[in-house]
């Protein structure tokens, strides 16, 4: 996994998500750098490998990781995340709570500026949260501040408090609160699906847009009046390098300072001079998401078949070198959250024909979505090819180009045009996994596959509503349970992060699921 998508799973603003406590690191021996960088060069430049375009630079609209990582570092929200994964103020300097959970009251800082100069206030707040959820507006993060079908409501006390009476307590606002906040004087009165601002973004991060050439590169620089402290760094460039096998050798060329290390090239690049290697649990799971609206998918045991069809730890082995394990539902065992009181499907070629006849399916034939340049999962779907045919079952595998792939999947209308596609999720510091799997979220949300179960809806409505972690927890397990015998998705596997930074690079946050360019104005680069 390489940093865009650490960085979207991982910077301030909240389209870019985080994923839980109480976790278990497996970390190579990391490097130690200076505290205080007597040696940092204040002209560095850092490089940055994205691996597809950018499509928009507007936290309110984007979906993908190449547009997260960009806006990560220009967007700030009002918290964010340290190291360890505590929720901290940023925008927000404090926040009251009421009695009842249900009243939040802000202090915001009154010293941030946008990029243009123009002051940050509670109506900039307001405007954010407000956009969000206008119908108007393309945003997949509506549900993420609408509980029981009753929007939060922000109100400006004044200048520098923002008000927001919920409708009922609910537990993953504080991690939303965490949301990119954007301009009211440069969107309001705009369309802001269409507005200038989504290709020219001002922010209040520690870097202001500079440059965007589409296909090649983003480029940054460094806000000297960022609130946080004035940036190491003067400048940021984000190469756009849709092949992994690519990035690599920009790695070792020095053309990038930091490229995700594929399996296949981890004992060779540990050993590489002037390259630090980073090993930790990742974020993420990767799947096989089937399109329940397409007719061949819509029987439970075709997608069962499916998933006693693949053979994971084949797919783990030959792919991930063992850096990763099988996946069984959609949550990660170092959640919190996670349990094992799921079905695994264990590989069974024989019970995934007897289920496929037992369905009345023969010559079951599906078009599987695959990003072009990413090398694991083109693996995959060729693995996976291979796997199906000693079923019956042919898979045809269609290469697309990232965004075309993204476009393909978030359209936001009925029916999409996909059988299945191979891709991964990345987890949030909440559990609530409500965009992803609740039945409203189709065709507009992130439930792109079109999973409807009552249940499901039930738990997801519950679980962001319970306050008590150890009864979420339970709500949570018994929701993974249900996704998990529906199958649809067939999870494949849970990876780990290995990241190779160039050694030029200092100012790093300590390994983990944070990211390692965490704390991104703090990061430099030696003369």
């Amino acid at each position: 996994m390489n940093l865009c998508h650490a960085i979207i799973s991982l910077m301030k603003s909240f389209s870019k998500l985080v994923v839980i406590a109480l976790i278990s690191l497996l970390l190579l021996p990391s490097p130690s750098f200076p505290s205080s960088p007597s040696n940092y060069d204040p002209n560095g430049r850092l490089v940055l490998a994205l691996g597809g375009e950018v499509s928009v630079l507007n936290p309110i609209l984007s979906t993908d990781t190449s547009s997260g990582a960009v806006e990560g570092v220009i967007f700030t929200g009002m918290t964010k995340i340290n190291e360890k994964l505590e929720i901290i103020p940023d925008l927000a300097k404090s926040w009251d709570i009421s009695k009842d959970g249900k009243v939040w009251l802000f202090h915001l800082r009154t010293d941030v500026k946008w990029h243009d100069g123009q002051p940050f206030t509670a109506k900039d707040v307001v405007f954010t949260f407000n956009s969000i959820m206008n119908p108007k507006v393309n945003s997949v993060r509506r549900s993420d501040f609408i509980i029981d079908g009753q929007p939060i409501k922000f109100i400006a006390v004044d200048q520098y408090t923002v008000k927001a009476v919920l409708p009922k307590p609910f537990a993953p606002f504080l991690v939303h609160s965490g949301m990119g906040i954007v301009p009211e004087h440069l969107l309001k009165g705009k369309d802001i699906n269409t507005a200038d601002l989504n290709r020219h973004p001002i922010g209040t991060g520690p870097f202001k847009f500079a440059e965007w050439r589409s296909g090649d590169y983003v480029k940054v620089v460094r806000n000297d009046n960022y609130y946080d402290g004035k940036p190491k760094l003067a400048e940021i460039l984000f190469r756009v390098i849709p092949d992994e096998n690519a990035t690599l050798i920009a790695l070792e060329a020095g053309e990038v300072d930091e490229a995700g290390i594929p399996a296949k090239d981890y004992s060779r690049v540990k050993n590489l001079k002037g390259v630090n290697v980073f090993e930790y649990d990742a974020l993420m799971y990767v799947y096989l998401g089937l399109n329940l609206d397409k007719p061949i998918f819509k029987d439970k045991r075709v997608r069962q078949a499916l998933a006693y069809g693949t053979d994971k730890n084949q797919l783990v082995s030959l792919i991930l070198k063992k850096l990763g394990t099988p996946a069984y539902c959609p949550s990660a065992p170092i959640s919190w959250a996670y349990s094992d009181n799921v079905e695994k499907y264990p590989y069974d070629p024989e019970k995934a024909k007897a289920l496929l006849k037992e369905a009345g399916v023969e010559n079951l034939e599906f078009t599987c979505l695959v990003n072009q340049g990413n090398k694991e999962r083109e693996k995959a779907a060729i693995i996976l090819q291979q796997q199906y045919k000693k079923i019956g079952v042919k898979m045809v595998i269609r290469e697309l180009e990232w965004s075309a792939l993204l476009k393909i999947i978030n359209k936001p209308t009925a029916p999409k045009d996909f059988d299945a596609v191979i891709i991964g999720w990345s987890l949030g510091l909440d559990p609530d996994a409500y965009s992803i799997w609740h039945s409203s979220q189709y065709p507009a949300g992130f439930n792109f596959i079109k999973y409807s179960n009552k249940r499901v809806d039930r738990l997801l409505e519950v679980g962001r509503t319970t306050m008590d972690k150890a009864k979420r927890k339970k709500i949570y397990s018994e929701m993974n349970r249900l996704i998990s015998i529906d199958q649809p998705y067939v999870f494949l596997w849970y990876p780990k992060t290995v990241s190779g930074v160039r050694d030029r690079v200092g100012g790093l946050a300590k390994p983990g699921p944070a990211g390692l360019f965490l704390n991104i104005e703090k990061v430099y680069v030696k003369k």
